[in-house]
């Protein structure tokens, strides 16, 4: 899939190192479940991209927050995660993610079974996601007009 091309714009702000990162990050996602939509949204304090069988933020299985000096890797429910073969940060009710700063030490192979295991739970919660073939898209779900961004 594509990516939108807003999202090379919401990304110069950023270092090319972290630039590097999401794109990486992106391209394991793509990879593991082609068939997923990418919504973006340019919010406040981050850009953020969730990754969904369907164009709702509510479907979604895992996701890339970017900030100035790291990245995010999440799972939407990633409490609900029984396969999390590392250890996931976040104190909330549903969202895990572990903080990427350096590709060379980012888990693709214990990721990949979660990324497998959330989009299952998704689909369980919305049995339909699992049943229908989509083309993928990249798509910009809402810009803020304020920022927060690096310099």
């Amino acid at each position: 899939m594509e990516a939108h091309p807003e999202l090379h714009t919401f990304l110069k702000p950023y270092s090319q190192e972290i630039q590097d990162i999401v794109w990486a990050l992106r391209n394991f996602v793509v990879n593991v479940v082609p068939e997923a939509n990418e919504l973006i949204w340019d919010n406040y304090n981050a850009l953020a991209m969730a990754y969904s069988k369907s164009e709702q933020l509510k479907d979604a299985f895992c996701h890339i927050s970017v900030y100035a000096k790291h990245v995010n890797f999440g799972f939407n429910r990633g409490a609900e995660l029984s396969k999390a073969s590392i250890t996931l940060n976040g104190k909330g009710k549903l969202i895990r993610h572990i903080k990427v700063t350096n590709l060379n030490t980012f888990p693709k192979k214990d990721l990949k079974p979660m990324i497998w295991e959330a989009l299952g739970i998704s689909e369980q919660l919305n049995p339909g996601l699992g049943q229908r073939s989509i083309v993928p898209k990249s798509i910009v779900m809402s810009i803020s007009e304020k920022k927060l961004r690096p310099n």
